[in-house]
């Protein structure tokens, strides 16, 4: 996915191409998140991942080498005859998780039916229930879009 006309907005022109857009590139479709959202559940084998979907297996085997492709997984080799791997998120890939949770947490507000939310997130250090905030890097106070403005950055194509 590529936008080439550069785009107004705000208080000037945005870049032509921004990270959402390229993270969209690579892991953007539903189907490539669930993935990805399965290996956070620990899933890394290909028959868990077609049962636990319901995913065609042609397009599991495609959205699994757009996510080798991509570095967001590896693919370790468990077992020799017939050959057979997991797949196993990277740094880059285990660098989704607050997409995912935000993902979660904004389905938890907006869709629970009035049912509370389906799944809750423990703290493994403290043992404790927790809903993961985010927050800004300087002032350590919560991010709202409100609350926010942009300007160009240095990998920016106007």
């Amino acid at each position: 996915m590529q936008v080439t006309k550069s785009k107004v907005a705000g208080k000037g022109r945005r870049p032509t191409v921004d990270s959402v857009e390229r993270v969209l590139a690579q892991a953007g479709d539903a189907w490539t998140f669930l993935i990805v959202r399965e290996a956070f559940f620990g899933v890394k084998r290909f028959d868990a991942l077609l049962r636990n979907l319901s995913i065609p297996p042609t397009t599991l085997t495609i959205r699994l080498k757009k996510l080798l492709d991509s570095g967001i997984f590896d693919r370790r080799q468990y077992q020799e005859r017939p050959p057979r791997f997991e797949y196993h998120l990277t740094e880059k890939g285990l660098d989704l998780y607050p997409y995912i949770v935000t993902m979660m947490q904004w389905g938890d507000r907006w869709l629970d039916e009035g049912k509370g939310p389906p799944l809750l997130l423990v703290h493994k250090s403290c043992g404790k229930l927790s809903r993961p905030v985010l927050r800004c890097g300087k002032c350590d106070k919560p991010i709202r879009a409100r609350d926010m403005t942009w300007r160009l950055g240095p990998g920016a194509t106007p």
